[in-house]
């Protein structure tokens, strides 16, 4: 027992020393799914407006064909008003603007964080996994692993 104990802490010492100058591959996965996960929240959000200025759309095209004095009713934080068609459909045009607006720049941000994906993924040679099968990635990798490629330090491989 005292064996594996003078192992253990012979490399978790070893390993901690020689990686200082950068951030360890954990560290390095878990910034990564950070950053996946930013952008796939960003998405989910971008296709959740979407829907909704698809619907605005429909509720607007039916109130066109609607006389401007008829009542309707909408639903404002929580609370059901009653207004005329009038005063509901520019509302809801001006709503629908500045959805498709917000998805716009929600849009922009996704392709910065899609940037910033690639840049970190090169940076720290990261590969997922199944990515580049039948690419001839394999040749490239086995070639790098084994001292005769260009790029310094092991990839990571992320699930």
């Amino acid at each position: 027992m005292a064996a594996n104990s003078s192992s253990t802490v012979s490399k978790s010492s070893g390993s901690s020393g020689g990686k200082q100058s950068g951030p360890s591959a954990e560290q390095v996965v878990a910034t990564f799914q950070k950053m996946r996960q930013e952008q796939r929240s960003m998405a989910s959000k971008a296709a959740e407006l979407e829907m909704e200025i698809n619907e605005h759309s429909l509720v607007v095209d039916t109130l066109k064909d609607v006389d401007p004095s008829r009542k309707c009713f909408r639903l404002v934080g929580g609370v059901l008003v009653e207004r005329t068609v009038k005063e509901v459909l520019p509302a809801l045009e001006n709503n629908k603007e500045q959805i498709s607006k917000i998805v716009e720049s929600l849009n922009t941000q996704m392709q910065t964080k899609g940037r910033e994906l690639t840049e970190y993924r090169e940076r720290y040679n990261i590969r997922l996994v199944g990515e580049g099968e039948g690419q001839g990635q394999s040749a490239t990798s086995s070639r790098d692993s084994e001292g005769g490629g260009l790029k310094s330090g092991a990839g990571v491989l992320v699930s």
